[in-house]
């Protein structure tokens, strides 16, 4: 297999759903392949790599009869077939609590979430659009990017955290909202804050 890129640190997705679910897979097939009985705990770090799709290696905290332990996964992964493996499933050693890293740099509950994903694709349009509803702006919002996203569950909703790059005119603007989705699916702007102090939109 032949390397396009070198491994690198991957900390901007190291809290994403896709890499928990990555993790947990590699802990499900080594627990198969080993006949063990791991039990998943949380991420520590990411580094990928880009090869005909990407190899993760992922530093994974597990217990092993009720033992917290590391591990590293080395999963080959290729979107487009739908197709992931695991390579190999290393054993780091203990895990001390000296050296353990935190879960992330969030609020309890939130998770960071891939910017492509199509429900935070949608709430970021109604987002725009409800901020569009509020302008007394005669020139419309167009949505440029979504550039960071956080998701948190709640008991009857779900929570969205983005941090949006719209366009007014000529103009590029950046927005931190807050967005609602209800069981039934439909979106409600919550908390809206511009970025750019000195670029009023309203």
């Amino acid at each position: 297999m032949a390397t396009l890129g070198g491994v690198h640190d991957a900390k901007e997705i190291q809290n994403s759903v896709e890499i928990e679910e990555l993790a947990r897979f590699a802990v499900e097939e080594h627990n198969k392949k080993a006949n063990t009985l791991l039990e998943f705990g949380r991420v520590v770090k990411v580094k990928e790599q880009v090869v005909s799709g990407i190899i993760y290696y992922i530093t994974i905290e597990a217990s092993d009869g009720g033992k917290k332990k590391l591990y590293e996964a080395k999963v080959w992964v290729k979107p487009w077939m739908k197709f992931k493996e695991l390579q190999e499933f290393i054993p780091l050693g203990d895990c001390s609590s000296e050296n353990e890293t935190p879960k992330d740099g969030h609020e309890a509950g939130w998770l960071m979430v891939p910017t492509h994903d199509p429900i935070i694709q949608d709430a970021a349009v109604h987002a725009v659009k409800s901020i569009q509803q509020m302008s007394n702006s005669l020139i419309p919002y167009e949505l440029l990017e979504v550039l960071s996203a956080k998701a948190k569950k709640t008991e009857n909703s779900a929570k969205f955290d983005l941090l949006l790059k719209v366009k007014r005119g000529q103009k590029v603007e950046e927005f931190m909202v807050e967005v609602d989705e209800t069981m039934q699916g439909t979106f409600h702007l919550n908390q809206m804050r511009q970025q750019d102090s000195d670029s009023g939109a309203y």
